[in-house]
């Protein structure tokens, strides 16, 4: 019998609305143990309850206080979509309800607060806690990932992720709080997009040691929707050079955190260039991934067409493409089946201790990109 985890959201935007489109088409999914149930919502907005009364028939309860809902007994796990000011206060309250939690990222709006979400957690081991990161959960990567782990790429001579969005190089398009530094943090895009770029090199061990961080802030104002304007007190664009070195390897990686990349409009990349095979992904591609094996002869590189083969199998047939909506139900499948008692099929959502890694990196790099001077990477202790 399929068993039931009833949700609470805390944020009902755009990715709290994801989040239930991806739970009402949860017969997509073939043989899943387990299901979430969107039970009690909470938002200060009206228009977004409102949403959720007409699209979402489960919910019993509505709320403008997130209080209200964390006290709802009947409610197992929540969903955290607030923006990055929020998080401490939020996530905290959530762990001392004793409830689990999927919480949007940078889980915490630096790295202060993330350390005191992190001590929270430490108090309530029984609950399992992830940080939002659907872009993984791509069958494309998931085939870079794959490689990586196996061993056969050789030397790694260089590897390269990012997040580019092209829609702040409008300069008239209208601030939101993601431009403003007391709401969104000092981060600014690398909070934002962070842990995007660095949840698969973290999953598979690559911690930055040293690092130069390149900031770029070209709006420094933007309409404020009232006929004037407001300053824009983040960081619009962010290229990261980094020094990983583990046990066995020693490279150069590349993380960039673009809002302002002219001709992209969503897109998500890993690329992992080795003295035996390379591989690369990129959601400008969705239905293919790319590999070259080098074995003294020519190089080339060879696609292949993968079609909708999921992490966790659907009832699409293979021969259809995988999208964004699949990406985000796919991860919401990872945490359900953790909290069923499964292993999310071998890949699970990002784990506190890559969110907290993450917030080391970035906080190195802000002071690089203040300081221009290559920076150590302090961990507090995070292991991945």
């Amino acid at each position: 019998m399929t068993k039931i985890f009833r949700f609470g959201v805390i944020g009902c935007g755009l990715m709290g609305r994801e989040f239930a489109s991806a739970a009402a088409r949860w017969l997509h999914l073939a043989d899943m143990k387990a299901r979430p149930e969107i039970i009690a919502v909470c938002d200060t907005n009206t228009v977004l309850l409102d949403w959720f009364r007409d699209n979402v028939p489960t919910v019993r309860q509505f709320t403008a206080d997130y209080q209200e809902l964390l006290a709802n007994p009947e409610v197992d796990a929540i969903y955290c979509a607030v923006p990055h000011v929020l998080h401490r206060q939020f996530h905290i309250d959530v762990l001392k309800a004793g409830k689990h939690l999927l919480g949007e990222k940078p889980f915490g709006m630096d790295a202060a607060q993330n350390r005191a979400i992190m001590a929270a957690l430490a108090e309530h081991p029984d609950l399992l806690v992830r940080c939002s990161s659907e872009m993984p959960f791509f069958p494309g990567a998931q085939k870079v990932i794959a490689l990586a782990k196996s061993g056969e790429m050789g030397d790694i001579l260089e590897v390269e992720a990012g997040f580019l969005h092209s829609s702040d190089i409008d300069r008239q398009k209208p601030i939101n709080w993601k431009r403003m530094a007391d709401i969104n943090g000092q981060y600014g895009c690398m909070g934002d997009l962070g842990m995007h770029v660095l949840h698969v090199p973290l999953r598979l061990g690559w911690r930055p040691q040293t690092l130069h961080a390149q900031l770029v802030k070209k709006v420094t104002e933007r309409p404020d929707g009232k006929g004037g304007m407001l300053p824009c007190t983040t960081w619009d664009n962010a290229t990261i050079s980094a020094r990983v070195r583990t046990g066995d390897q020693d490279f150069p990686m590349v993380l960039k955190t673009w809002r302002i990349a002219p001709g992209e409009s969503n897109t998500w990349y890993i690329r992992i260039l080795g003295m035996k095979k390379s591989a690369f992904f990129s959601t400008k591609s969705p239905r293919q991934w790319q590999w070259m094996d080098y074995d003294g002869g020519a190089q080339a590189w060879s696609t292949e067409d993968l079609g909708y083969g999921s992490l966790f199998p659907a009832i699409t047939g293979k021969i259809f493409e995988f999208g964004f909506a699949d990406a985000i139900q796919q991860m919401w499948a990872a945490f359900v089946d953790e909290l069923a008692g499964g292993n999310a099929n071998g890949f699970a959502c990002a784990t506190p201790a890559e969110a907290q890694a993450h917030h080391a990196v970035l906080t190195a790099a802000l002071k690089s990109g203040r300081e221009d001077a290559v920076v150590s990477v302090e961990y507090d202790g995070a292991t991945v």
